[in-house]
This record gives structure tokens, sequence and C-alpha cells, in this order.
């Protein structure tokens, strides 16, 4: 016989003896989830829950209990029907739809409460040990197991799993056990219990951690020959069994024995059993195998957690054995369950653990709810589930995490922000793409959508710019006024058009306004494949015309010579047309934008051609965080006098900020221009007829570089 197995292992490939050595649904989820479902809370604390809150009590906390990993289970079971689910579990689902930051923010805490779970299912082995040899001192117990535990962890995980078989057949043999109870029926079956050691919540968050234990399968992930069907299987029919078997032993609890005794002795259910030995071997058994399922996972989530470099000493900890166990990983998650053991106590522990549980069970709840709300075809998982299911799951955690406890709740959400945000910093990549960006697109459609059915009004008004670029690699316009212009919350859409060198030409622009796009401004490029330039650029102002995010107003810059005056005249044109404002750009060729702190605003009195001046102006002002000066010209005393008065009702009905200064030039404009106080921008007024000589020739008087702005009508300085 052995050497027909020796035969037959020379035929398998390594890559199907690999295969061979994975687990299915039994073995790989069923298996442990049930093991570390019925731990040390249904032995020692299930009694106590059903003394406080009675026979409905206890199991309205069970359901409730039970409704978020139901959720969890089925959001679980959808989602892994749709992907290519990869060690990790959670870790994986999450970092498969949202990104590694999100994964890793979760899935750091999600592996430090497997670990403390270890920790916990640990300490209970100790209290069922020292009712056997009560003489034992409890720390050298809790060590011993630790060191068993860890050795069976270390060796393989196909060997835990065959002790796992052992112990079921044990818990299972103990539950008979207290089934077939000797003893008499307690005097009055209590059904709604007065909660005298603690309130409702508090119980709930002592059980809580004995329903956690449906990621037990899924943490096997990169082990298991076929996750989408075992862990859905698996899962889903380890909470249909628990659920069963919490209900009816709460039952016998309460119908057996007196509240009081179950308040006060957490061995009551040892001790009403028919085989006292059986039920303490269950104990050992089930507190055994909750903690080395714990062990198992949980080193498999931090060696995922490396693999994608979101932890520190990542090298380190994504080292894998010949046999595919992550030992690094073991080994590190042993001291830090050991340091748990001996730093914490057994409620304590449930409670801190049943936060970090409801973060990843509302997260992969979150996951599912974001992927069926999208719609997108991608998402098209084999069992499907309502959306109403992932969305209750998602909010009972988060309800759940602050009624029982408000400020480690807030504590929580913080810690995972700061996580988020620091492995944003490392600027992660992973091999798989994620939805974020779709997420965030449709976001943008379905409030682009809504956007269009209201009127766009002078009030919400903020620079959207259209930047035709005639040639990237020469471009004359400063990236830096654009940037003062449109900042914080404007927009840019920049092209050119070219009928060759398509690729090099959008490279060049890409690098060309690659500052702007690092300084958080919106910006869109694209090169538009035309011959005419006017033609290319008409098109573009044609197709953005009517979008929900179109642009306002359209940048051009003059050049020194007159060759392109035409070009800007008819592009000058299609904007007054299409109801776009014009701003022109005339940079003086040495003072450029001086020390970017004065702004110069012209405004003449009944011209209507000056509120979207007044806004570039003051976009300007606040950027540079500078002073703004208003300027305009008077030929006679007495329309100063006018004058003055005018520029005063307009700061104050435009509110302007205080340091405004206010200067009446009197003469004649084009003689009065060089008397302007100085400052590092001039804006003037657009006439509706272009006069190039002007705009050539007043940089050179007012020793500044200039903008001439045209209203679009559709702009407001006084909102």
């Amino acid at each position: 016989m052995k050497k027909l197995i020796d035969k037959s292992k020379q035929f398998l490939s390594p890559g199907k003896e690999a295969e061979a050595r994975k687990f299915g649904t039994f073995g790989g989820v069923f298996v442990p989830d049930v093991l570390t479902i019925l731990g040390v809370i249904m032995y020692l604390r299930l009694g106590w829950v059903v003394g406080n809150a009675g026979f409905v009590g206890a199991v309205l906390i069970i359901l409730l209990a039970k409704t978020v990993t139901i959720c969890t289970g089925l959001s679980m079971a959808s989602i892994t029907t749709n992907i290519r689910i990869g060690a990790g579990g959670a870790y994986s689902i999450i970092s498969k739809s949202l990104g590694l930051e999100a994964g890793g923010s979760v899935g750091i805490p999600f592996y430090i409460s497997q670990s403390l779970s270890a920790a916990l299912y640990i300490i209970g082995f100790t209290e069922g040990w020292l009712r056997i040899f009560p003489e034992h001192i409890p720390a050298l117990v809790s060590i011993a197991a630790w060191m068993l535990l860890l050795g069976i962890s270390y060796v393989s995980a196909h060997f835990a799993i065959k002790i796992q078989y052992i112990i079921m057949v044990i818990i299972g043999l103990s539950i008979v056990s207290f089934v077939m109870t000797p003893e008499a029926p307690a005097p009055k079956l209590v059904y709604v219990g007065k909660f005298q050691d603690a309130d409702f919540w508090h119980v709930f968050a002592i059980f809580f951690p004995a329903v956690t234990g449906i990621m037990a399968g899924a943490n096997m992930s990169g082990d298991l020959k076929d996750p989408r069907r075992a862990i859905p299987l698996g899962t889903l029919g380890a909470i249909g069994v628990t659920l069963v078997i919490y209900i009816g032993l709460a039952y016998l609890c309460a119908y057996y024995i007196s509240p009081e005794v179950l308040r006060g002795n957490q061995m009551a259910m040892v001790d009403s059993a028919r085989w006292e030995g059986l039920v303490i071997m269950g104990i050992l058994a089930a507190t055994f195998s909750s903690a080395l399922g714990s062990m198992v996972g949980a080193p498999r989530v931090l060696q995922a957690l490396a693999e994608q470099k979101t932890v520190p000493f990542d090298n380190f900890f994504a080292v894998k054995s010949e046999n595919n166990e992550p030992r690094n990983a073991i080994i590190f998650t042993g001291g830090f369950i050991l340091v748990s053991i001996l730093a914490g106590n057994l409620d304590a522990l449930a409670s801190l653990i049943t936060m970090f549980f409801l973060i990843t069970y509302g997260t992969l709840n979150l996951v599912v709810f974001i992927q069926q709300s999208m719609k997108i075809i991608s998402f098209r998982p084999t069992f499907k589930v309502p959306r109403f299911v992932s969305l209750v799951g998602a909010l009972s955690c988060v309800f759940i995490m602050f009624l029982i406890n408000p400020i480690f709740s807030v504590v929580a959400l913080i810690t995972i922000i700061i996580l988020y945000i620091w492995l944003t910093r490392k600027g992660l990549r992973s091999e798989w793409g994620d939805i974020r960006g779709g997420m965030f697109l449709v976001l943008a459609e379905r409030a682009a959508r809504l956007a269009a059915k209201f009127p766009r009004h002078q009030i919400s008004w903020k620079p959207d710019l259209l930047i035709p670029i005639p040639d990237p690699q020469v471009w004359a316009g400063s990236l830096l006024l654009i940037r003062s212009i449109t900042y914080p919350s404007g927009s840019i859409f920049a092209f050119t058009v070219q009928d060759r060198n398509i690729d090099e030409t959008e490279a060049y622009l890409r690098e060309l306004l690659q500052p702007l796009s690092q300084q958080s401004i919106a910006v869109n490029a694209t090169v538009i494949e035309e011959h005419e330039y006017i033609l290319g650029t008409r098109l573009v102002i044609q197709t953005l015309k009517n979008g929900a995010l179109r642009p306002n107003a359209l940048f051009l810059t003059l050049e020194e010579n007159a060759e392109h005056d035409a070009v800007i005249e008819a592009l000058n044109h299609h904007a007054v047309r299409y109801n776009m404002g014009v701003i022109i750009l005339n940079q003086h060729p040495r003072a450029a934008f001086g020390i970017q702190k004065d702004v110069n605003l012209w405004l003449r009195d009944g011209s209507p051609n000056w509120h979207l001046a007044m806004l570039i102006a003051l976009q300007i002002q606040s950027n540079w965080e500078g002073r703004l000066n208003l300027i305009t010209v008077a030929s006679t005393k007495a329309e100063k006098r006018q004058a003055n008065r005018f520029l005063e009702r307009l700061s104050d009905q435009a509110r302007l900020p205080s340091m405004t200064e206010f200067y009446v030039l009197e003469g004649e404009f084009k003689q009065v221009t060089e008397t302007a106080p100085r400052a590092d921008i001039n804006i003037f007024g657009l006439a509706s007829q272009l006069s190039f000589d002007f705009m050539r020739s007043v940089p050179q008087q007012v020793r500044s570089s200039c903008l001439f702005i045209g209203d679009s009508g559709q702009e407001s300085a006084l909102v």
C-alpha cells in the first residue's frame, strides 16, 4: 500500500501536489468556524448571560449578535463568489475593493483582534484546567497551553486541522452530556432578567465574541482549494448550526438552573451535566481549538499584510517556509499573545475584541453595499443577496459599537483613519485594481445628474478654466498665475490641437500641467486630433457647453507678435457666443508677477463688465495674501467725488477685504496709467471690440503683467 501511495505521488506535479494539500469546505472552513464559535464564552459566560437577561433576553442578545454575523456572512458569501480572494480573508476582500490603504487600516486591527482572541481562549482554557487541578498555578497553565498551541501552529496548518476533528467530537459529546442533565427543572423559568450584574449592552459586549469565529475559515483563504465555494457554504453552515446550539443551550440553562446560580457560578453547566468530566473536557477542547484556530489564522493575516508592505518589517513577516507556513509571523504572533495573556483578563479582552471585530465586519458589509449600489457589470456574484442585508450589517456594526462604548468607538475609528493616512503616504502599489476610482466616478456622475436638475447660480461660481495650449513644449502661459486663479476649489481643462505625434504631445502636456495636479487642483488634459487649431478649439467649447462640470472662462495668452491675434479674436467670439468668460494674459517680459502681493483692479462706473474681473482679482489676492487696490479714472474733480462714492459703495456691496485701497486718478485714461500705484498684476475689463495695441502697450506703462477680462453674464461679485 505504501508503495502504491509513493508511486501515485510521482505522477503529481508540484502544482497538483500543492493543490492536494489544500483544504475543502468542511475541513478548511466549517470545522474552524464552528470550533471557534463554540468556545470559551459558550461554556463559561452563556449561563451568566442567561442569569442576567433571562431566556428571552438571552435569545434577543444571541439573535442580535447573530444578525451582525449573518449579514456579514451573507455579504462575505456574495463577494467571495465575485472576486478571486487571496490570503488574509477579510483583509484580502477589503483590499481588493477599497485598496491596500483601506485593507491595511482595517486589517491591522483585525489581526490584533485575532491575536487577542487566542489570548482570550487560552485564559478560558486555564479556568477549565484549574477546575480539574485547582492546585496548579494559573500563569504556568496558561504558558504551558500557549507553548503547546504555538508548537502545533508552527508545525503546520494540516496538523492543526487534524487535531480539530478530534476536538469537534469531544465538544459534541460535552453538549450531549449537558443536554442529558439529571437536574430537576428550576422552580421558575425566568423569561426576562433584571440585569443585576451589568446592563444589556455590557452583557452583549461580553457575549459577542462567542459569534465572531466566522472569519476563522476565511483567514485560511490562501490554503483553500476553492475559496469561492468553500467560504460561503462553510461560513453560512457554521452560523446556522451554532445559532441552533446557542439558543438550545440558553433554554436548557434557563429551564434547569436558577438565575442566582447562573450568575454566581461560571461552572454551572459543568455542575449540571450528566457527566461532568465530558463537559470539562469540552471546555478544554473548545478553548484549545478556538485558540488554535486564532493562532493559525492570525499569522496568515499578518503575512498577507506584509506581502503588500502594509506593516513594518514586511520583509521579515512575508517569509513563508517550503510547506507554505508563515513561520516568522507565527513566532511574532505567539509573542504578542503571550504578552496579552499576562496583561489581560477575560472580560476586558472580550470587550476589546468586540470593537475590533465590529469594525472589520462593518467595513466588509460596507464594501459589498458600495459595489451593489454602484451597479457595475463587474460585480456579478453567483451568490446574490439583497442590498439591505449588507446595509443592515454595516449600520448595525456602527450602532452597536457606539452603544457598547462610545469613547472607545471614536478612538478605534480615529486609529483606523490615522492608519489609512499613514498607509496612503507609503505609496503602496497592488497587483490588482480596486473600485475606488469607479466608486468616486459613480458618485460624481450621480451628483452631476442631480446638479443638472438645478440651474447654475452665481452664488456657487468658482473658476473653471478652459485653456487651449498651442504647443506644450513652448507654451508661454504662466502656471503660477493659473494656480493663483484656480486654487483651492477651481478646475482646469487644458487641451492642445495636433494632427501628428499625438502620444508625444500628450506626454508633454501632462508633464507641463503636473505641478498643478500636485497641488490638489482638478486638472484634465487631452490632445484633440485636428489639423485646424481654431476648429479644434471650437469643437471643445461646443462639446463642453452643456456638461455639468463645464468650464466657465476661457484663458488665453497674448503673444508679442500679431500673428495669432486673429486666433484670439476668433476664440473670444466663440467664448462670448457660448456664454463663457474670457481672460487674456499679457505677461511682462521682465517683471512677470513681481513678489506676488498687490493686485490693481481697474473699474469704470457704469460698466457692466467687471464682475468676473473682481472675482478673479479676489482669487489672486486671497492666494497671494496681499492687498487689493481698486482704481478708476475721473476727468474732473466733480467726477472724482462721484468715483470715490462709487468705489466705496462697490467695496461695501462686494464685501471686499478691509485693507482694500481706493484710487481715483484724474485725467485721461491712457495718460494716467503710468501714475497708478505699483502692483504685481493689473486687471482691466475687456472691451467688446478687442484692442490689441492697447493690450500690448499697457504692461509697459503700468510696469507689470496684465489681465484683460470679459464677463460672460453668468457671474456676480455681489452675491
